[in-house]
């Protein structure tokens, strides 16, 4: 039998603004748009990333009052950068705090709570 082979295609989460989420990556990661306009469940989502994985942002009918609580049920998201000085500058100039850092196999990190609490980790493998 053979095993077929995968990739992650997406992530849906959810979060309480959706254009200031997407607008973080895109300056963090250099995602783009791919698309954005109403859930098929209700609310609304922004597909944002490159041309074949995504993350889909999404805020419901009735937004979510943030913070949500670390790891409920989600631990972290991780997104691996070529450049972590430069994704640190980012991320304090948006007034969040990374924190965490560490050097230690496979890579450079650091973490950094969004304004919902999501916990990203920016990992640097170079």
């Amino acid at each position: 039998m053979t095993t077929p082979a995968a990739r992650l295609e997406h992530v849906n989460i959810r979060v309480s603004d959706p254009d200031r989420t997407a607008a973080f990556l895109t300056r963090l990661c250099g995602w783009q748009e791919r698309w954005r306009g109403p859930s098929a469940l209700g609310g609304w989502t922004i597909h944002l990333g490159a041309e074949i994985d995504y993350i889909a942002l999404y805020q419901g009918d009735t937004p979510l009052p943030g913070p949500f609580s670390k790891g409920q049920p989600l631990n972290h998201i991780g997104l691996l950068v070529d450049d972590l000085d430069a994704a640190e500058k980012v991320v304090i100039a948006e007034g969040l705090e990374p924190f965490n850092h560490g050097d230690y196999e496979p890579g450079r990190r650091f973490y950094v709570f969004d304004w919902d609490g999501i916990e990203w980790e920016l990992v640097s493998y170079s």
